[in-house]
């Protein structure tokens, strides 16, 4: 149907790729134990935005480019390592006191300093300025796409896409859900949530380093 073969196997193999920690697990892990349950879902929500871009980018073969020009590669590249290493530096920098430091009802903590907005928006960055993530669906979605089709292959690319993004947003909303309660066990002290902030930025730095390093 609509061209694609094999449907249940990419369930499949999409599950298991999800399930594997990565750049993008760490980075909801990060937001997850340092801001609390709302910075962890709204990270994870801006995650699969970012996967639907990666996806609409691969179905009108603009993802090609990246593929295929190592400029264009390392532009993103560095745009993104740069962006996670920001990221680590703010959270190294950040501040708690026992004035602004409180747990609201759902277990979240209050930041005053990021707005939902900007951590949504942060999650899509992260992951839209990944250039390994343009080159994977480039690599993967093909494979489950009839070579014989044809009709446009586009509308696959696009199907594929939002599933194999469904199933990666159920993980990581778990995810996110499970770490912001295990953080709230050990945070109810302001200055545990300024070491976790450090670990954080760390983690943060760590992903821009590696992201930097990484070759096409």
């Amino acid at each position: 149907m609509f061209g694609i073969i094999n449907f249940g196997a990419f369930i499949m193999a999409g599950i298991l790729l999800n399930l594997t920690p990565g750049a993008d697990t760490m980075y909801i892990l990060g937001r997850s134990i340092s801001g609390g349950k709302k910075s962890g879902i709204l990270s994870a929500l801006g995650i699969a935005t970012g996967s639907l871009v990666h996806t609409i980018l691969a179905a009108l073969g603009l993802s090609v480019i990246l593929a295929e020009s190592e400029m264009a590669f390392n532009v993103v590249k560095y745009l993104g390592a740069l962006y996670l290493v920001y990221l680590g530096v703010m959270a190294l920098r950040s501040k708690a006191n026992p004035e602004e430091f409180n747990i609201t009802q759902n277990g979240a903590t209050d930041d005053t300093q990021n707005s939902g907005r900007k951590i949504y928006l942060s999650g899509i960055l992260t992951n839209v300025l990944n250039p390994k993530v343009a080159i994977f669906y480039l690599a993967f979605l093909p494979q489950f796409i009839d070579p014989g089709f044809t009709g446009n292959p586009m509308f696959s690319f696009l199907l594929l896409g939002i599933a194999f993004t469904l199933t990666g947003t159920i993980w990581c909303l778990l995810l996110a859900l499970f770490a912001a309660r295990l953080a709230n066990k050990i945070k109810n002290n302001y200055q545990i949530k300024i070491w976790l902030d450090r670990i954080t930025g760390i983690v943060f730095i760590g992903l821009g380093i590696k992201l930097a390093l990484s070759e096409q």
